[in-house]
């Protein structure tokens, strides 16, 4: 077996690459925007292996796959490659389709639930509020045009809506009967 190094100290000034051979420093938008889904893919990684249904573990590994190329799309300056994008369009329907089932399944109160029902509802709820946070970063590439489409900006938004349903299949999955509501008297 051979061993590589897991460090390259091509950042150790502060920079960081992109596609489309430039460096760009790790504060700027587009790497914190990365981070910030990368951050996502890991709690949704925590999520996973609380989950009590395969149904959930099935979706949030293909939601983790499409994660990474959409982080490649965001790693990707706006006219340095010729290729198609590698997140799909059709996965925006399929997080629409995974979203409107769960849906149908959950008999939902009009009112907010309060997170922490069970943990691995808690814990979607947790990857709910970092893809909403990467959302606003994304929202700002897209409206400064630094994105070739719109797509990451629609994925992520329709990801926080379908991790809302599936953080409450996961509180019945665990056997939670009642949601505990916020109440705003």
């Amino acid at each position: 077996m051979t061993s590589r190094k897991l460090y390259t100290r091509a950042g150790d000034e502060g920079y960081t690459g992109v596609l489309g051979n430039a460096r760009v420093p790790k504060y700027d938008l587009r790497p914190t925007a990365c981070g910030t889904v990368d951050e996502a893919t890991s709690v949704l990684g925590v999520a996973k292996t609380l989950a009590h249904s395969p149904r959930t573990v099935e979706i949030i590994q293909s939601v983790q796959r499409d994660l990474y190329a959409l982080m490649a799309d965001l790693a990707t300056l706006p006219g340095a490659t010729t290729r198609p994008p590698w997140l799909k369009a059709d996965r925006l329907e399929w997080l629409e389709e995974q979203t409107d089932a769960l849906g149908a399944e959950l008999d939902l109160p009009f009112a907010f639930i309060l997170p922490g029902d069970s943990q691995s509802g808690a814990m979607l709820d947790v990857a709910r509020t970092v893809v909403r946070r990467a959302e606003r970063y994304v929202a700002q590439l897209y409206h400064q045009n630094e994105l070739r489409n719109g797509d990451p900006l629609r994925y992520l938004n329709r990801l926080s809506s379908l991790l809302f349903a599936l953080a409450r299949f996961e509180d019945r999955a665990a056997g939670v009967d009642e949601f505990t509501l916020a109440s705003l008297e």
